[in-house]
C-alpha cells in the first residue's frame, strides 16, 4: 500500500498546531482588507482581524487557483506518494474545482501516482471534523481508496449549527439576500444557520436572545447525534471566547461529550460570518 498524504484548505480553521503536529498541508485561501492581502492562518490573527470588522472595515477573499493548489501538491508526488485532497464545499467557494483542476493535470505528469479530491459539502470545523476522522482511519492502516471511501460515505453526516450576530457580512459577501439580512437585523433577533446537503450556508430559523441562540444550536446538535458515536464535538467562534466556552458547557450536559475542541473561526470565513459567530459541529444522523 502506498503512502499517502491528507491534504486540506485552510478554511478547516483548525489550530496551526495541531495540523503541524499530525503533518497536515495546508493550502491556503486569501484575504484582502484596507487594501492588504493575507494568507489565511498566516495573517492577521484573531483579535486584529475581528477588531478592523468592528470598526466597520470589510474583508473580501479570494479562492485558490489551479496554478496554487498544483504548485501545493507535486512536492508531495515528488517523494513518491499520494494524495487525498479534503476540500472546502464547492457551495462556497472555487477552490474544490481549482484543486481538481490541479489534480487532473497532475496525474498526466504523474501517472504512477494517486490524487483524489473529495468535495466535503463542508466548512469551517466541519472540514476540520471530517479530517479528524479520515487521519484515524489512515491511522488504523486504511488505505487512501479506503479513507476516500469513509469520507464520501459519512460527509453529509457532519452536521454544522450556527448562530451569528449579524447577517450583514453574510450579505455583503452575497451568501444571503437583502430581504434576509434586514430581517434578521430586527433588534434581538439571531439568526440560525446550517450548511445543508448541497454544501451551502442556509438561514434555517431564529431565537431571540443570545443565550436562547447559543442553547438552541447545542440542542440542534443533540438531537443529530442521538445514536452516534462522536469522538469529539468541535465549536468555533468569532472572538467571543466566552460565548464558546458557555456552549461547550451545554455540549457536555447534551451530548455527554468531554473531548470539545474550541478555535477561532478563520480569517476567510470570518470575512462573511463576522464577529460573534458561534458553531457546533459534530456527527449525526441527518443535517
Amino acid at each position: 500500500m502506498s503512502e499517502y498524504v491528507i491534504t486540506v484548505n485552510s478554511t478547516v480553521d483548525l489550530p496551526k498546531e495541531w495540523l503541524s503536529e499530525r503533518n497536515v498541508p495546508v493550502i491556503p485561501l486569501k484575504y484582502t482588507i484596507e487594501g492588504n492581502t493575507y494568507e489565511d492562518m498566516n495573517g492577521l490573527s484573531s483579535k486584529e482581524f475581528f477588531g478592523k470588522l468592528r470598526e466597520g472595515k470589510m474583508a473580501v477573499t479570494s479562492q485558490v487557483n489551479p496554478d496554487e493548489a498544483k504548485t501545493a501538491l507535486e512536492p508531495y508526488l515528488r517523494e513518491g506518494k499520494d494524495i487525498l485532497h479534503l476540500g472546502f464545499s464547492s457551495a462556497l467557494s472555487g477552490t474544490c474545482n481549482s484543486m481538481r483542476i490541479a489534480a487532473k493535470e497532475l496525474e498526466e505528469e504523474y501517472p504512477d501516482r494517486k490524487i483524489i479530491v473529495i468535495d466535503t459539502l463542508c466548512a469551517c470545523l466541519g472540514e476540520g471534523l471530517l479530517l479528524y476522522y479520515a487521519l484515524k482511519h489512515r491511522s488504523e492502516g486504511s488505505s487512501i481508496e479506503e479513507t476516500a471511501k469513509w469520507v464520501e460515505e459519512n460527509k453529509l453526516h457532519i452536521c454544522h449549527n450556527v448562530t451569528i450576530d449579524d447577517l450583514e457580512h453574510l450579505y455583503r459577501g452575497g451568501r444571503i439576500s437583502r430581504t434576509v439580512a434586514v430581517l434578521g437585523g430586527m433588534v434581538k433577533i439571531k439568526p440560525m444557520l446550517h450548511v445543508d446537503d448541497q454544501g451551502a450556508l442556509k438561514v434555517i430559523g431564529k431565537e431571540r436572545g443570545r443565550r436562547k441562540a447559543l442553547g438552541k444550536i447545542v440542542e440542534t446538535a443533540s438531537k443529530q447525534a442521538q445514536g452516534w458515536e462522536n469522538d469529539i464535538v468541535m465549536i468555533t467562534h468569532g472572538d467571543c471566547r466566552e460565548d464558546a466556552d458557555y456552549v461547550a458547557g451545554l455540549v457536555r450536559q447534551k451530548l455527554g461529550v468531554d473531548n470539545i475542541l474550541i478555535n477561532n473561526i478563520g480569517t476567510v470565513i470570518g470575512s462573511h460570518t463576522g464577529p460573534g459567530v458561534v458553531a457546533v459541529f459534530c456527527m449525526g444522523e441527518k443535517r
